[in-house]
């Protein structure tokens, strides 16, 4: 049984590097005068942006390129998971920006607001959670939603063939994120049917790569993440096909876009309302997250882009902070919208 302290890692380096490092080494912050290139406009200052791992390629990947124009930014990304980043970073105030793999509870909105941090949400893609297995595995090649909760629930299925008869008869060893990810959360509401229900028997970490590296270890293991990290490490793993009722589905971005794959689900990050009205470098920086969401910038780094028309009410919803014309609300989902 493992602990579920996560792993985390600070990080503005290239997706692909951070997907492939074996583990992610110590944090890194990369201040804005280390940075090449780039325009004189007078933006400067750093955006610091904590929450999901699974969120985290996306946001790294528009640090990078939102610092090749604005040179004097600083960009700080670490993925805490969705869950520690409102805990300790987002609501405490001390990052501006959060990812999340699901939406924002009502505790963690008041311990926001207690703090006078005003959430702002916005949705910025899709992704396809994926259930991996060894490339070694020859038996399963697609799984059941019920079988995912025996595998998955407290006191679970101990060996294979408790799932399936046909099935060898060796136990599952099983690794997935820890209980602070936004992730694990999503996991159990609509897998398990029921909110922090979730087996203690599994390898956890906020590090996605090292359950990658688990899944890797050995034949008999089994474990899920986003779909961007199976994406780069496809050649050593093996993704199940989903079946919800409907045939079996594989994970895929096109299955994702289309509501076809069953474990498909939106990505967010929330804005402190106040840094993006006071600061002109965190509400240039959004916009440009914003702007770039329903491109296909965000299908090449291995997620679903949002629609136009969410990317539409995205930049209205931003400008109505930045005119002051929202009423002093940052319309969190958890006032507003539905997940």
């Amino acid at each position: 049984m493992a602990s579920n302290r996560p792993d985390s890692q600070r990080s503005i380096v290239s997706r692909r590097k951070f997907l492939g490092a074996a583990g992610g080494a110590a944090a890194l912050s990369v201040a804005g005068c280390l940075g090449g290139g780039g325009s004189g406009d007078g933006l400067s200052g750093e955006v610091v942006i904590s929450g999901s791992s699974t969120v985290f390629p996306v946001s790294n990947a528009m640090g990078e390129e939102f610092k090749k124009k604005h040179s004097n930014v600083g960009m700080s990304v670490d993925p805490t998971g969705t869950g520690a980043g409102f805990e300790n970073n987002f609501c405490t105030g001390s990052s501006d920006i959060n990812g999340a793999s699901r939406p924002i509870t009502e505790g963690e909105l008041e311990s926001c607001r207690s703090n006078g941090v005003e959430p702002v949400e916005f949705q910025v893609a899709s992704d396809a959670l994926t259930m991996a297995v060894n490339t070694e595995n020859d038996w399963a090649e697609c799984v059941t939603m019920d079988e995912l909760r025996q595998i998955w629930k407290p006191d679970p299925a101990q060996t294979w063939s408790d799932v399936r008869s046909e099935w060898p008869d060796n136990e599952f060893e099983r690794y997935g994120p820890a209980t602070t990810s936004g992730t694990f959360d999503y996991f159990t509401e609509h897998v398990i049917g029921e909110a922090r229900s979730h087996t203690d028997d599994y390898q956890s970490s906020e590090n996605d790569n090292r359950l990658i590296q688990g899944v890797q270890g050995s034949p008999y293991t089994i474990g899920y993440f986003g779909y961007s990290y199976y994406e780069q490490n496809k050649d050593s793993l093996k993704a199940l096909s989903i079946d919800a009722g409907n045939g079996c589905v594989e994970p895929s971005l096109e299955n994702a876009q289309d509501g076809s794959y069953p474990l498909a689900r939106p990505l967010y990050i929330y804005v402190s309302r106040e840094e993006v009205k006071n600061s002109e470098t965190v509400q240039e920086f959004v916009r440009y997250y914003l702007e770039q969401s329903a491109t296909d910038f965000v299908s090449r780094i291995g997620y679903v882009p949002v629609s136009d028309e969410i990317q539409q009410q995205n930049l209205d919803k931003l400008e109505a902070i930045t005119s002051g014309d929202d009423g002093g609300s940052g319309n969190t989902s958890s006032d507003n919208q539905s997940a």
